[in-house]
């Protein structure tokens, strides 16, 4: 059975994510750093459901929870590097601390867990793939998010990259950035987060976990064999939606 390792997964789209590959087949291993209930939970959910599972706890920002957290995987040929933070605040009161804590874990951790996962993938000839979890703001600035909105405008970068220099090695990597998505998280950022963001939404709605889920398992499978370097933005039209006066 192959491994997805997905971090992060403990709660919100990184549970969905490990849910979705799990139905598809993956053994998964489900990374957490400091909600260890909630991954638990994921993994009772998914061998409840007849799938497998094992936990591999990590802090994605340094580089020996992540080379600990690899060796506990073993061989993966799916990496999905969903852990993030953000911090909301005006550029002008953001701390060196709020910056450093989001830079270290959303983009340094992508490129640790990539490096890491990489080298292993590369050393047992495996052709894997690689899913890095992007956002609206790859695209777009989002104000009070100064050090969120960078972290992931530096991994849409750092997926085109990737898929140029492993390319060679058979390793694909891809990035999928979400829209407005209902998790515990969002839910918290307006009193009512669906009656915000639907409507700016071409398609009426806000996303859901799954929305994202399936998009990552498409970049799994072989049925994306021959797409790497891409960006596949899961956000109804949200972000493509130019602010248009008439």
């Amino acid at each position: 059975m192959k491994t997805a390792l997905v971090t992060g997964s403990s709660k919100g789209i990184g549970k969905g994510i490990a849910l979705e590959l799990a139905r598809s087949g993956f053994r998964i291993a489900v990374n957490y750093n400091s909600d260890r209930e909630g991954a638990e939970q994921t993994a009772r959910e998914i061998t409840s459901a007849g799938g497998s599972a094992l936990i591999v706890h990590g802090d994605v920002s340094k580089s020996s929870g992540v080379e600990r957290m690899v060796e506990e995987a073993g061989d993966v040929e799916v990496l999905v590097n969903n852990s993030a933070t953000q911090v909301f605040k005006p550029l002008l009161e953001l701390s060196e601390e709020d910056w450093d804590r989001v830079i270290d874990t959303n983009l340094k951790g992508c490129f640790l867990c990539t490096q890491a996962v990489a080298r292993r993938m590369v050393a047992s000839k495996i052709a894997g793939s690689i899913i890095n979890i992007g956002s609206g703001c790859n695209k777009m600035p989002f104000p009070h998010l100064a050090s969120y909105t960078a972290s992931k405008g530096g991994i849409e970068m750092f997926t085109k990259v990737s898929a140029m220099e492993l390319g060679a090695h058979g390793i694909r990597v891809n990035c999928v950035a979400p829209g407005a998505i209902e998790v515990e998280r969002t839910k918290q950022e307006a009193g009512d987060y669906a009656g915000t963001w639907a409507p700016l939404t071409p398609l009426g709605r806000i996303g859901t976990p799954s929305d994202v889920a399936t998009a990552v398992a498409f970049l799994a499978s072989p049925a994306s064999a021959f797409v790497t370097g891409q960006t596949i933005w899961v956000d109804g039209g949200l972000f493509t939606k130019p602010q248009w006066p008439y």
